[in-house]
């Protein structure tokens, strides 16, 4: 990647040097289906339910540049899922590079955990998240085992967030909670509605669209036969000499 400097001066004097040019992304694909899944599923269904606002970015296994100096060892990180707030709905990011987006870092995050990346989404990152992002609101999940788990900032520190009834944790920032439903991570308003994805809105319209078609039908059907019932009960009086009226 080809790197031309942008120097400022701080007001004590030294330089800062910020990278400038494209920064692609650098993550490794997700390691089974049932992560694939999942990730297409927070994705989906926060962009339906959100569907008039742009006043967001939700992205997926993107890389966050956040160092300068463009340390990759030490300096950059890809969650799995993320959601920036108070920014531009913006489709043709590369990457989220901090010091070219206001200096903003991730509202939520959210980590699909694997055998392979579970010790560090719960140390390292854990650790990077809360004193270098900052992120009001983590999350980790294990699409195998349900494996669900979620923190707050307060003062600093990540402090566990308690579930409600249902297992459900409150983000704060979303303003929905977060919940394992058919062994899926889903959201969920305050009022306990399930946010579905556009597909699932779209199959439950043409769900109610087969019914309302059946049920024309079977009153069609239940039309026709009761008009066989009264023109066999005329024949049947007039067999016996009456005419029906």
């Amino acid at each position: 990647m080809t790197i031309s400097p942008l120097v400022e001066q701080t007001a004590t004097g030294p330089e800062i040097i910020f990278p400038e040019g494209d920064f692609w992304s650098d993550e490794p694909p997700l390691e089974t289906y049932l992560h694939l899944q999942q990730l297409i599923l927070l994705m989906s269904s926060l962009e339906w339910f959100w569907r008039e606002r742009e006043d967001f970015f939700a992205a997926g296994n993107l890389t966050i540049y956040y160092s300068s100096q463009q340390k990759k060892s030490e300096h950059f990180r890809g969650p799995d899922f993320f959601v920036v707030l108070g920014t531009e709905k913006r489709l043709d990011r590369k990457s989220w590079v901090v010091w070219q987006e206001g200096g903003r870092y991730p509202d939520v995050i959210v980590e699909i955990l694997s055998d392979s990346t579970a010790k560090t989404d719960r140390g390292e990152k854990k650790q990077i998240y809360q004193d270098i992002f900052r992120a009001p609101n983590y999350f980790w999940f294990e699409p195998f085992t349900l494996e669900f788990q979620g923190f707050r900032l307060v003062g600093g520190k990540y402090q566990p967030i308690e579930p409600n009834e249902q297992g459900w944790l409150w983000s704060s920032r979303l303003e929905l909670y977060l919940g394992i439903y058919e062994q899926k991570l889903r959201y969920f308003t305050s009022s306990g509605e399930l946010v579905p994805m556009a597909e699932e809105v779209l199959r439950q319209a043409e769900q109610k669209v087969q019914e309302a078609e059946e049920k024309v039908e079977a009153e069609r059907r239940e039309k026709e036969l009761v008009q066989r019932q009264v023109e066999q009960l005329k024949a049947q009086l007039r067999a016996l000499g009456v005419e029906p009226e």
